[in-house]
């Protein structure tokens, strides 16, 4: 089954030099165990636009859906044998970026 990882983190807080190997090492696991799909860092939401065209509104707006300072800094996605598998990935994805991740099932 498919999950996504979302990389949860904070204004200004990029990430250091062993942070980045130790993502680097983690991805390295799920793709030698053919569990990685894709991985990606985004951008901070200052850089989102909001569209909404439900109804052909033509809605767009600078910035994200959430005010949070919390934003969703990347993701990985994930096949996984069981929600137990993708959630040691997800403790394990957190320990290597040193930042929250939230789990969610593809449906």
């Amino acid at each position: 089954m498919r999950y996504v990882l979302f990389v949860i983190d904070g204004p200004g807080n990029p990430a250091s030099g062993k942070e980045i190997a130790a993502i680097d090492a983690f991805n390295d696991r799920l793709n030698a165990g053919g569990h990685l799909v894709l991985a990606a860092g985004i951008a901070d939401p200052t850089r989102a636009t909001l569209f909404d065209n439900r109804a052909g509104a033509g809605i767009e707006r600078p910035g994200s859906l959430f005010t949070s300072p919390e934003h969703y800094s990347g993701f990985w996605i994930i096949d996984a044998d069981s929600i137990n598998q993708a959630e040691a990935f997800a403790r394990d994805g957190s320990a290597a970026c040193n930042r929250k991740v939230e789990l969610r099932p593809f449906l």
